[in-house]
This record gives structure tokens, C-alpha cells and sequence, in this order.
């Protein structure tokens, strides 16, 4: 895999919306696509091959790992295996596209060191850890000791930012998604 392209790293503890804002971002700029990950874990209801994930075996991830065909990759606890595959990347940028990527701090940090200058990345965080708890509860998927989890996690994730180009406030959703479209305007354009 060359470095010919360039790459969006959104990244940020679950709940704070760069989920969101990536697909709004999507819809706003026709030459970003999403980089789809591939995962050694189960789909769940609703996902499909290709669309969410790539579905893969424990073994074929390992093969990967070992043939060198990830720009990066790591092991969640308990949930399995998650990485960027080259092919995916070169894809989008043969296109003449941006990819643009929607992980968690770790897989950020590694991104960013992976395609360095080549990419903008940006770490979404919410006001206050009392906001965070409140959009947990309102999305309403997980019970409350699950969202007790998120929330210590989310106390460690916020570590990160400082390794971030850009830090990003998502106050409200609105005013997120045009600060983080006037930063991707301009780092496309130059």
C-alpha cells in the first residue's frame, strides 16, 4: 500500500456522537467514503457483509495479520478482533476519494501515526461526563452497569485527546457538524 490519498480519523468515547457526525459529513461531502472495518466478531441484527463489517475468522484474521494486510488492527477484550485492511484504503483513494474513518482513541492514535500529515484527525468529546451519562441512558441499548462501563472507559478515552489534531466539543449536533465541516473543507482542499 502506497500513501497517495488522504485520510479523516474521527474518534471519541462511545455516545458522543462522531458517529453521527461522520454520516452527516458523508452526506455533505460526496468525496468522502467510509472505510469499513473487518472484525472477528458475529454480525449483529441488521448488519451485512461489507456494509458494517467485514465478517472474518479468527484464523483468516491472524493470516491477515501475519501477510501484513492491515494498516492496523488490535484486540478488543472479549469482543475480538478489529482492523483496517490496505486493500480497503487503496479502494477508496483509487477512486480519487477521502477516506474517512470512525474508531475508537486507540485505533485513532495508530491511524494517525500510520498515515501521518496525509491525515486530519479529530477526537469528539462532550461537555461534561454528566451529558455523556444522560445521551447513554436516552439511546437506550444498554442496562445500567453497562453504561457505568462506558462511562469509566469513556474517563480513560478522554486521556487521548491531546494526541488529536483537533479537539471537537459536541455540545449539539448542529454546531459540531459545521465546525468539523469547515476543518474538513479546508484540510481537503489543500
Amino acid at each position: 500500500m502506497s500513501k497517495k490519498g488522504k485520510a479523516i480519523i474521527f474518534s471519541a468515547p462511545s455516545g458522543s456522537g462522531k458517529t453521527t457526525l461522520v454520516k452527516k459529513l458523508i452526506l455533505e461531502f460526496s468525496r468522502l467514503q467510509f472505510s469499513v472495518s473487518a472484525t472477528t466478531r458475529k454480525p449483529r441484527a441488521g448488519e451485512s457483509e461489507g456494509r458494517e463489517y467485514y465478517f472474518i475468522s479468527e484464523e483468516e484474521f491472524k493470516e491477515r495479520i501475519d501477510n501484513n494486510q492491515f494498516v492496523e488492527w488490535e484486540e478488543v477484550y472479549n469482543q475480538g478482533y478489529y482492523g483496517t485492511l490496505k486493500r480497503e484504503v487503496d479502494s477508496i483513494w483509487a477512486k480519487g476519494n477521502v477516506v474517512i474513518f470512525d474508531v475508537d482513541v486507540k485505533g485513532g492514535c495508530n491511524l494517525k501515526e500510520y498515515f501521518g500529515e496525509e491525515a486530519l484527525s479529530i477526537f469528539v468529546k462532550v461537555p461534561s461526563m454528566e451529558v455523556l451519562y444522560e445521551r447513554l441512558v436516552k439511546r437506550g441499548t444498554e442496562n445500567e452497569e453497562e453504561i457505568k462501563k462506558r462511562l469509566g472507559k469513556a474517563s480513560y478515552e478522554m486521556s487521548f485527546e491531546k494526541y488529536f489534531d483537533l479537539v471537537v466539543i459536541n455540545s449539539t449536533i448542529e454546531i459540531a457538524f459545521e465546525e468539523c465541516k469547515r476543518y474538513i473543507q479546508e484540510f481537503i482542499n489543500n
